[in-house]
């Protein structure tokens, strides 16, 4: 197998040897929606030396017609052959691309970019690296638009169930193969706890390797699910009554080789380091909520009692925290980290990884104190209780998270000035769009009786 090329010379040269036609330059907007336009193979090399142009201002989040010429700069590190197109010839790559602005600066509204900001701030302050681990769930449905307006499922299958009832099986081992063509290692996959859901756990990469996965994963999904004449979706809570699709994230910083999250001699294996990155995400978990969970889809999850955690707490067993330590094992020091609970597959994965490590950062620098953890069930607790114990909960809505957000300093710092501005008001939008909706729902309840 011809080993994958990771600079411009040598990606011109296999693309000559393999007989590459196209190439698809991919980016997303602001809101996580990828992007793409293909160019041929013979513009290649003009696109390595000055990028490829493009109109931004049709992208969502992005410019104003008056400002629109924008620039998408391939990254060499991230080729790979399309597995789903041909395979023998006229084959086709992808590239991840860095938007840039005429004379080549970085566009500030783009998600790659964002996050290249949070991870600079992290290595000033001595981290070089920060690892994510995301645990994706998804839905596969017969149709995009059943009639009834009811999702079919494929399968009752339940967690971790190994039977005919998982009807997946064969889809998902193909999306695995793809996955691995890509260059993404798959740890492994099962059925999820509602019927026809899913997951494929990716190993853990720099964040922003495991951004690129992300949005990899979710188009490789849904290609493979196409594939079979059925849809995937990664929505929040696509089935009333069912658990949602989350994404818990595994993270932890490195410093000096190291896993900065471990400590020896402290009780619970952590680092003061680690506690206050952990305390940092908790305070400011309801500032960055629109961040993680984005959509107004997304609070139809994060509701108490199908394991979507809203209690601002952490603990090692207890799953119905906002963050969760995985117990220590001897020898696994570098396995040492903190699993936030909260994001969900949909959320623009730059976004959110940035908006994570920023709040953890953030603990840091300014010596935020941790919490007892909280080992009992957070559903089971009364809210006098929670109130006493000063335990916050997450917004309930998009609407209520958006107005929190708008007065972050953090969220600010997070997105930057412009981006910031942009996603507030796309956001209030599209609250304000769901928010007057007479719902069929509203009409059984109340044409009849009132």
């Amino acid at each position: 197998m011809t080993e994958t090329p990771s600079t411009a010379t040598e990606i011109l040269a296999f693309c000559r040897d393999q007989d590459v036609r196209f190439v698809r330059l991919w980016f997303t907007d602001l809101l996580g929606q990828l992007k793409s336009f293909s160019i041929n193979g013979s513009e290649l090399e003009d696109a390595f030396e000055g990028g490829m142009g493009f109109d931004g201002s049709s992208i969502t989040g992005f410019n104003p017609i008056e400002e629109s010429d924008m620039i998408a700069m391939p990254d060499p590190t991230t080729f790979d052959l399309i597995p789903w197109r041909p395979e023998e010839t006229n084959r086709v790559a992808r590239m991840f691309c860095d938007v840039r602005v005429p004379g080549g600066e970085p566009y500030e509204g783009d998600p790659r970019w964002i996050l290249r900001r949070a991870l600079k701030r992290a290595e000033e302050m001595g981290f070089e690296t920060y690892n994510i681990g995301p645990e994706l769930e998804y839905y596969y449905f017969r149709s995009a638009k059943p009639e009834d307006g009811i999702p079919e499922i494929l399968d009752e299958g339940g967690y971790f169930d190994l039977t005919t009832l998982d009807a997946g099986s064969d889809v998902r081992r193909e999306t695995i193969l793809a996955l691995e063509q890509l260059g993404i290692h798959v740890e492994y996959a099962h059925h999820e706890v509602g019927p026809s859901q899913h997951e494929v756990d990716m190993r853990y990469k720099d964040a922003l390797a495991m951004s690129d996965d992300c949005m990899t994963y979710r188009i490789t999904v849904k290609e493979y699910a196409m594939k079979y004449g059925w849809h995937a979706t990664f929505m929040p809570k696509p089935l009333q009554g069912e658990n949602g699709s989350g994404m818990h994230v595994h993270q932890s910083l490195q410093r000096g080789g190291r896993n900065a999250f471990f400590d020896p001699d402290d009780q619970y294996f952590l680092s003061a380091t680690a506690k206050a990155f952990i305390a940092g995400q908790l305070k400011h978990a309801r500032e960055i909520s629109p961040l993680f969970a984005q959509w107004v889809n997304s609070y139809k999850r994060l509701i108490p009692g199908y394991e979507a955690p809203v209690y601002l707490a952490w603990s090692r067993r207890n799953r119905s925290a906002l963050i969760r330590v995985p117990l220590y094992h001897p020898g696994k020091e570098q396995a040492t980290r903190a699993e936030l609970r909260c994001p969900d597959p949909s959320a623009n994965p730059y976004l959110c990884f940035a908006a994570m490590l920023h709040a953890g950062l953030e603990g840091i620098e300014k010596g935020y104190e941790l919490p007892e953890p909280m080992e009992q069930n957070l559903y089971h607790l009364t809210p006098e209780d929670r109130q006493r114990r000063g335990i916050e909960q997450l917004p309930e809505t998009l609407g209520g998270a958006i107005e929190i957000a708008s007065e972050s300093e953090l969220v600010l710092r997070v997105l930057g000035e412009h981006a910031f501005t942009r996603l507030i008001e796309i956001k209030r939008k599209e609250w304000e769009d769901y928010r007057v909706q007479v719902t069929p729902w509203e009409i059984d309840q109340f044409l009849a009786v009132l």
